[in-house]
């Protein structure tokens, strides 16, 4: 009897989770209100320079998103005035735990599931509960040369974005920011894994232009701007990216 009692009550929870994730998904990609976006830094290498750099953020400090988000919906046929928000929130002491540096499917979803964990026991409440949660990690570039791979899980709607932490940078940071965001509404890669190349044509911001190469901006779930068939750059700002039709229809976009 006892079994069979835990065995409805675990069902019962699998269930509600489901109904609210559904509930979630769908009035995330509504995008008939604002979506509230809330970003946690970390000091991902306890370092000084991480610890310096995350104190002079303010208020201010991802406003480019919000206004490169609301630019980008109209393109796509979204008229609510502010689609996303973006605000700074507390600062978060304990960092996420790594991803598996060989993973098979059982041990991505494994981590999946403990960065669920990690985030409900981590992230300090805020006065508004945000629809994404990102978690901003910030590394000392003369001690990291190469960040780790940032992650989006859309069925979470959580975004860990692996950052340097120097102004210098800050507006690539936006660009990774903004990348692992739109994973967390439901967008995919559109770069080959092997390469780290934009793949034709959804990767591409002008697939239609003649001659294709160079290309001026960075299709931004490609990542790089394409210059040649073998050579691709990074978009050092928000202002060298543009959201694609195929991204704009996975993140809901009408058009």
């Amino acid at each position: 009897m006892f079994k069979r009692i835990r065995i409805a009550i675990l069902l019962f929870i699998l269930v509600s989770v489901a109904i609210g994730t559904w509930q979630a998904n769908k009035r995330v990609h509504a995008w008939k209100s604002t979506l509230y976006v809330t970003v946690y830094p970390i000091n991902a290498d306890g370092s000084q320079a991480a610890a310096k750099f995350i104190a002079s953020l303010d208020a201010s400090s991802f406003a480019p998103v919000e206004e490169y988000l609301e630019q980008q919906a109209h393109e796509h046929g979204i008229t609510q005035p502010q689609p996303v928000r973006v605000s700074l929130g507390p600062v978060i002491s304990y960092v996420p735990p790594p991803r598996p540096i060989r993973p098979s499917i059982f041990e991505v979803m494994r981590w999946s599931l403990s960065i669920r964990y990690w985030a409900w026991l981590r992230t300090p409440a805020t006065g508004i509960r945000p629809d994404i949660r990102m978690y901003a990690l910030f590394y000392d570039p003369a001690q990291t040369q190469v960040a780790p791979d940032s992650t989006g899980l859309a069925k979470a709607h959580i975004g860990l974005a692996n950052l340097f932490a120097t102004q210098s940078m800050q507006g690539s940071n936006l660009v990774v920011l903004t990348h692992e965001m739109l994973h967390a509404l439901g967008a995919t890669d559109h770069y080959d894994l092997g390469t780290g190349l934009p793949v034709f044509p959804d990767g591409y911001a002008a697939p239609n232009q003649s001659p294709l190469y160079p290309q001026a901006q960075a299709e931004i779930m490609a990542g790089r701007i394409p210059v040649s068939e073998t050579q691709a750059d990074i978009p050092p700002r928000l202002k060298d990216t543009l959201i694609g039709p195929l991204t704009a229809r996975e993140i809901g976009w009408p058009r």
